[in-house]
C-alpha cells in the first residue's frame, strides 16, 4: 500500500467531528463530489486549510489541535494544498507541534515508463 494511502486512511479516524466536517464541506466546496463517494474528512480538512481566511485559521487550530492539522498536511494528496498555503501551514505547525513537515506540498508524478 503506497504511504500517502496509509497515511489519509490514518487520519480518516473520525477525529474530524461530523458537524465540523459538513460545516467546512459546505462553506469551501461549490461544486458537488465526482462519482458516489462522499468527500473524505482528509479532503474537506484539507480544502478547508487550503482556502480558510485567518479567522478560520484560528478557529481550526483552536477547535482541531495542531497535531491534527499537522496529520491532515501529511495525508493531502497532490493538488489539495497550493504551495502557499503549505508554506503558511508548515511554519505554522512545525512551530507548534516541532513535526518534521516537507518544504512543498505533495506533486503528481509521472513515470514515463508506466506508459
Amino acid at each position: 500500500m503506497p504511504w500517502y494511502i496509509r497515511a489519509m486512511s490514518a487520519f480518516e479516524t473520525d477525529r474530524l467531528p461530523a458537524d465540523l466536517a459538513s460545516e467546512l464541506e459546505n462553506k469551501f466546496f461549490w461544486w458537488e463530489p465526482i462519482g458516489l463517494q462522499p468527500r473524505s474528512p482528509a479532503r474537506i480538512l484539507a480544502q478547508a486549510m487550503n482556502l480558510a481566511p485567518f479567522d478560520e485559521v484560528r478557529r481550526l487550530e483552536k477547535t482541531l489541535g495542531p497535531e491534527l492539522l499537522a496529520e491532515a498536511m501529511l495525508a493531502a494528496e497532490p493538488g489539495w494544498i497550493s504551495e502557499r498555503s503549505w508554506e503558511f501551514w508548515r511554519g505554522r505547525l512545525t512551530l507548534a507541534t516541532g513535526r518534521a513537515i516537507p518544504d512543498a506540498p505533495p506533486r503528481r508524478t509521472f513515470d514515463a515508463g508506466q506508459f
